[in-house]
């Protein structure tokens, strides 16, 4: 979090100032002129100061940082030997500064003077103090989400609740346990005055039900829970769910680039395509992909965009898909088309041909042979760094191909606006309603009721196979499976895989990178280290992460 020595008035106006910045084309800002310290805040344009907060948190949703490598659904898309710290736990030290760390309290930052000013600085009138305590319950919300965000990461935090005016080296951490009380304090007094439906963007009871289930679903596994955390997370799901069927949507519709303001979205990060560059700057649709512009008829501007990120899915993820899920065909791309004239060897390329083809189970070397003569074809244990060898007499040769590692990219976050990595204008999904289903089925798993979390997943799994009660036992590693399924890319995976006590367990089995030479050590690894910069800024008060 930034510090600000000797702050002067003026200048704490300015700072306000950058926090009004438009959140999406449902919560606009608004532009003024002629500001003076006296006559800028009142009743009036306070909500601009809850603006800011939403437009902070923007940010945390798209930086992914921590929250997919070194998982068991996503490794690097480098060399099996390759190493990478934040994948396969080899050498990972404390960086100087982390933008997880610094984007969360960008939030909490806001939230504090967002929350300091309307309780002290604006005069509000009688007939306005409804306004004046749903503004704060916004901020409090929000603010507990990126405090929730940062303790799965770091244990316990700094919680200052103040508004920074002034620079400090005294700030220290809480206890884990602290953190978490206050999380769900924050959020328990929020929700007696958040609004059950809200302008679009907004926070809602229900999302703040569906975050408070979480943070006692995460409590639960703790040595300082509650008895009863797991089935108050129950309750907050159910809650959350208000009886609204997901099987009402298809899998693909919820993520139908023309519905995304849709019911089953509890909350999101909203983008738009205008002309503002900070409204139109997602990277969600860059992630767990290779740059496929070198392919011959496939250009930079095609639908597969840019990478922006190293990572991968693993082979593992694939297999998790039976013949009978539609959320596959809605998530990945197993079939890569040309969008531009080109030509290879003896074979004439035009729009709409196929390039690349990734068959979900492996085929046999007459069918191979036959396909190899009009596009690449990679089998399923052939997702990973490496170039299979030649087959000889075909057009599409391994070895001629541009890349070495080849694989189905991710389909689900497809934009239809971007600019390379950036530049995105498709809405971040924080929490939506097949989620909460599988929360409750998790709580109710720990809370000894299993007959209620098998109602939870089979209803999740109902809607992409048609099939009512596929599951008929549960345990945490199938509802990790149906995690992976249904939420892949959305939800924090590594974060879900320590709550359960998964992580080092499954990373083992199904990171290749890991598997190959990885150096995870539960006395250090289940802790992000605290960024050193931190502790220089605090000598004498902030404590880093054991081993670190």
């Amino acid at each position: 979090m930034k510090i600000y020595k000797n702050i002067k008035p003026v200048i704490a106006l300015f700072l306000c100032l950058v926090l009004f910045n438009s959140c999406n084309e449902f919560i606009q800002e608004e532009a003024y002129s002629d500001i003076t310290s006296e006559t800028f805040i009142n009743e009036d344009n306070a909500d601009q100061l809850i603006i800011g907060v939403y437009t902070a948190t923007r940010e945390v949703y798209r930086n992914h940082g921590y929250k997919f490598a070194g998982t068991d659904l996503f490794t690097t898309k480098s060399e099996l030997f390759a190493f990478s710290s934040t994948n396969d736990y080899t050498n990972f030290v404390a960086p100087e500064t982390n933008s997880v760390w610094s984007d969360n309290y960008n939030v909490v930052a806001k939230a504090n003077t967002a929350i300091n000013r309307y309780e002290n600085q604006i005069n509000w009138s009688d007939s306005n103090l409804g306004t004046k305590a749903y503004g704060i319950a916004q901020a409090r919300a929000l603010r507990a989400l990126a405090f929730f965000n940062l303790v799965v990461q770091y244990g316990g935090v700094n919680l200052d609740l103040e508004e920074p005016l002034s620079i400090r080296n005294d700030y220290a951490r809480s206890s884990e346990e602290e953190t978490f009380t206050l999380i769900i304090s924050e959020l328990e007094a929020a929700i007696s005055d958040l609004e059950d439906n809200p302008e679009i963007g907004r926070f809602s009871v229900r999302a703040a039900q569906h975050l408070l289930s979480e943070v006692y679903l995460t409590r639960a596994y703790k040595s300082f829970a509650s008895a009863t955390d797991f089935q108050t997370a129950a309750d907050l799901a159910v809650q959350a769910i208000d009886g609204y069927d997901i099987r009402t949507q298809t899998f693909a519709e919820v993520f139908d680039y023309a519905n995304q303001v849709n019911d089953e979205i509890l909350f999101a990060t909203h983008w738009e395509n205008n002309a503002f560059d900070e409204d139109r700057n997602n990277n969600k649709h860059s992630l767990f992909r290779y740059n496929l512009f070198d392919y011959p008829g496939v250009s930079r501007a095609s639908q597969y965009g840019t990478s922006g990120a190293s990572w991968m899915m693993t082979p593992y993820f694939y297999s998790l898909f039976e013949d009978n899920d539609t959320r596959e065909e809605a998530t990945i791309h197993r079939v890569f088309y040309a969008d531009e004239a080109s030509s290879w060897e003896d074979d004439v390329i035009i729009p709409g041909d196929t390039v690349v083809y990734f068959p979900k189970e492996p085929i046999d070397i007459a069918e191979l042979t036959d396909k190899l003569d009009r596009y690449w074809v990679y089998q399923p244990d052939e997702y990973l760094w490496g170039k299979p060898d030649d087959i000889a007499g075909v057009n599409y040769t391994y070895s001629s191909n541009p890349y070495f590692t080849n694989f189905p990219i991710m389909k689900k976050f497809d934009d239809e606006v971007f600019l390379d990595e950036n530049g995105g204008a498709r809405d971040t999904y924080v929490f939506r309603i097949a989620e909460t289903h599988l929360l409750a089925a998790e709580a109710y798993l720990g809370a000894g009721n299993a007959t209620d979390a098998l109602f939870h997943i089979n209803r999740v799994r109902e809607r992409a196979t048609g099939v009512v009660d596929h599951y008929t036992a549960i345990d945490l590693d199938v509802i990790l499976v149906e995690r992976a399924l249904e939420l892949v890319g959305e939800a924090n995976r590594w974060a879900v895989l320590k709550r359960t006590g998964k992580l080092e367990e499954r990373i083992e089995l199904y990171n290749p990178h890991v598997i190959d030479h990885g150096a995870f050590d539960s006395s250090v690894h289940l802790l992000r280290p605290i960024p050193t910069r931190e502790i220089a800024l605090s000598p004498d008060t902030m404590t880093q992460n054991p081993n670190y």
